[in-house]
């Protein structure tokens, strides 16, 4: 009987033991689910911790306009002439990029037009989705803000190159030449990261929130340690990264307006007889210089011209070789 007793004495303890390890088991899981949740959302905290672009816009000599959709942060260069070229920059570098082009071009007797695209540099960071239309309304208002009603010739650089030929294609009368610079509106390759974030949804978002500034980053390092007109890209990268709707920006146009061809306009282009000149990157891996034969297809009046050794990132990496290509491309039309 004792031997019995014992027994059933011993019971409840044991019953204790499971219900203790399933109280661990529950707060290991609730621990977990926080943790996954803090994971979740730390990236979007981080983007809210960051400032606006009109925090900066007091150290700039440049001018704003108030457009539709926001605020376009511009500035012109050199002395007013007759002659003018709007530059149009692409995906994540604003409108410094073309820093190395400005007295070239100025020295043409160009008066050059910058200005930051919605999501970049000093402009506003409007939550629409980033296609070719929305970049050709604010382009559109920005001129007829300043009043630039004749033609003018237009730079594109990259996606610029898009939004520069919707324009031309759009408005054949307010363009007299165009300049494309490894235009996009045709195939490009994105990096690994941003394709995946690209096609990744929901997830996508959080992914290049949480890894775009580092490869980003790594980018500007990397074009820094060679030959450059801006050798402080990293930190002109790092402010762009500190500011807020950057990311979210290059995300949804890399969606919205990289992925769309514009094979009809570059057609229409053709027709109507507007002058282009096409420069390319011969190691060019995001726009290569193969797709002269797709461009030439579209518009078989187009003039190219081949930078030899150079990537993608043309107009700082190889602003001499775009001066001369352009002040030949002059002479000739």
């Amino acid at each position: 009987m004792n031997h019995i007793q014992g027994s059933g004495g011993q019971a409840p303890h044991h019953r204790a033991n499971i219900a203790l390890t399933l109280n661990e088991q529950n707060m290991i899981w609730t621990l977990l689910i926080l943790v996954a949740v803090i994971v979740a959302a730390a990236p979007f905290a981080a983007e809210l911790l960051r400032h606006s672009p009109r925090d900066d816009r007091s150290r700039t000599d440049g001018g704003i306009a108030l457009l539709q959709d926001g605020v376009t942060s511009f500035q012109w260069h050199g002395p007013t002439t007759p002659s003018v070229i709007v530059l149009i920059h692409g995906l994540t570098s604003p409108s410094w990029v073309f820093s190395g082009l400005i007295r070239g071009l100025n020295m043409m007797g160009y008066q050059v037009l910058t200005y930051d695209l919605y999501g970049r540099g000093l402009s506003d960071r409007p939550r629409d989705r980033q296609t070719p239309q929305f970049f050709l309304h604010q382009l559109t208002e920005l001129l007829d803000e300043q009043g630039l009603e004749g033609p003018v010739s237009i730079m594109g650089y990259s996606m610029g190159g898009l939004i520069g030929s919707l324009f031309a294609a759009t408005y054949p009368d307010r363009v007299d030449r165009l300049v494309l610079l490894a235009p996009a509106g045709m195939d490009y390759t994105p990096g690994p990261l941003l394709k995946r974030a690209g096609a990744g949804g929901l997830f996508g978002n959080w992914l290049w929130q949480v890894m775009g500034p580092s490869v980003l980053r790594e980018a500007a390092r990397r074009d820094a340690a060679g030959p450059t007109v801006v050798p402080d890209l990293p930190a002109r990268i790092d402010a762009e990264l500190s500011r807020r709707g950057y990311l979210r920006s290059v995300l949804s146009a890399h969606r919205n307006a990289l992925s769309v061809r514009i094979e009809d306009a570059h057609r229409d282009i053709g027709k109507i007889g507007t002058p282009v000149l096409a420069i390319w990157g011969e190691a060019d891996a995001v726009i290569p210089a193969t797709e002269i034969g797709k461009l030439t297809q579209w518009n078989r009046n187009v003039r190219h011209q081949v930078v030899k050794g150079a990537g993608h990132a043309l107009p700082h990496t190889a602003p001499n070789a775009i001066i001369a290509a352009v002040t030949e491309f002059l002479r000739e039309v």
